[in-house]
């Protein structure tokens, strides 16, 4: 196989910049060593001991299971005959590199990931997270972007002793907060400091937007499915749910260095967390929930309809992004989970009453799995990936079962890194 030999040069060294470095696959911001060192003084303080607990498991509801159909528990008509193998486009070290760097010139239109820095409000004033505790100090981040557009970051420090670890929250479109608050307040519970997103004129980011052939003329903040008036030549609307990430990260970066970079997101946050991990490298281990099926299985979602995806999720609105040759989010879920110290875990809930339910899932988790474990060379400490299928619940959202298990996840995935 072409490139094989080159592929422990992907799965090793330390970031030490952006732009080149992060499109070639460089791999965490700090070396090994620190992030052992930061994930047993995490477990210390998270009272874990030396001994780890194993994988938290749940059965199926069987009340929740009752009250829906074969589609729940049977592979949809979609997978019949169909070779996963092949869609999967990823073979080496240089695909990876060669992927990503794809991913990037299609954003950024062949500039290189943004190097600027965010500007930082210290100590505000932040009502939506007033009902966490252990906080010690909330920052503003706000990242300037094109046609009058901004995004807020909020980036919250735990009053414990911080564990060296950012952890990264990306919320969706329109999801309520319960979920955020809770997910938010276990990692900071465990010492993490933790970043949280909204959506591209969603929540704190609604705002209006320059009109595309008039700037001095505002317009009502868009939907997402009403963004095409502003996809140019020369400019990539992805840019409004990408770019965030990569200016805070650098100012992270640039200012506290981390020892990991964890992502979790839900719903169109779990797309965001699903297509940064695998463009940006320094996001360590990742946790998208409920944020995409690869594209042959979109229609098999048996409810509430085939789950077709917003327009930053489809290959008719971004036919230049997403890659003709391959299912593109089968390359993705593979370029984020490749790297030393690498992973990511794909929750999908089984009931979900909203996108990405059924168990279609299960016809792609072995081939991804295993493509993922060949570049690792069998080792998982430079790379995994798995699937949390969810039956605990027929909501949308990360259910206490799915946390439980991510965050013994991040409990236990640098141990041996």
């Amino acid at each position: 196989m072409d490139g094989t030999a080159s592929r422990r040069g992907v799965l090793g060294g330390v970031l030490g910049g952006l732009g080149a470095a992060v499109v070639a696959g460089a791999a965490a911001p700090a070396s090994a060593a620190t992030t052992r060192a930061a994930t047993r003084a995490a477990m210390e303080t998270a009272g874990l001991g030396a001994k780890q607990p194993p994988r938290p498991v749940a059965p199926v509801n069987q009340e929740i299971a009752a009250r829906f159909g074969p589609e729940y528990r049977t592979l949809p008509d979609a997978v019949a005959g169909v070779d996963i193998e092949p869609l999967i486009g990823i073979h080496s070290a240089a695909d990876i590199a060669a992927r990503r760097k794809a991913m990037a010139d299609y954003i950024w239109k062949g500039a290189g990931l943004p190097t600027s820095l965010p500007e930082v409000e210290r100590g505000v004033d932040a009502p939506d997270f007033a009902s966490l505790t252990g906080v010690r100090r909330i920052d503003r981040l706000t990242v300037p972007l094109r046609y009058r557009v901004s995004a807020k970051v909020y980036d919250l420090l735990p009053r414990k002793g911080w564990n060296r670890r950012l952890a990264l929250y990306h919320n969706g479109h329109g999801e309520p907060f319960d979920t955020m608050l809770r997910t938010v307040q276990a990692l900071l519970d465990r010492g993490y400091r933790v970043m949280t997103y909204a959506m591209p004129f969603h929540h704190w980011n609604a705002q209006q937007i320059a009109d595309p052939d008039d700037p001095d003329k505002l317009l009502p903040g868009p939907s997402h499915r009403e963004l095409p008036p502003w996809e140019r030549a020369g400019f990539s609307t992805l840019t409004f749910f990408l770019e965030p990430l990569t200016v805070t990260l650098n100012y992270a970066q640039a200012t506290y260095r981390p020892a990991s970079v964890e992502m979790v997101g839900l719903s169109g946050g779990g797309w965001t967390t699903t297509v940064y991990s695998a463009l940006d490298p320094r996001v360590t281990r990742s946790y998208p929930v409920a944020g995409s099926l690869p594209f042959f299985l979109r229609p098999a979602s048996p409810k509430p309809s085939p789950t077709i995806g917003d327009f930053e999720q489809t290959k008719g609105a971004l036919p230049g992004f997403y890659a003709a040759e391959s299912d593109d989010f089968l390359d993705m879920y593979v370029l984020a989970s490749t790297g030393r110290g690498r992973g990511q875990l794909q929750v999908l809930n089984r009931f979900d009453d909203c996108c990405f339910n059924g168990v279609g899932h299960r016809a792609y988790h072995a081939p991804v799995r295993d493509r993922v474990a060949l570049l690792a060379g069998g080792r998982p400490e430079e790379g995994r990936w798995d699937i949390l299928e969810d039956a605990t619940h027929e909501d949308h959202t990360i259910s206490p079962h799915a946390l439980s298990v991510i965050l013994w996840d991040l409990d236990t995935s640098n141990i041996t890194t």
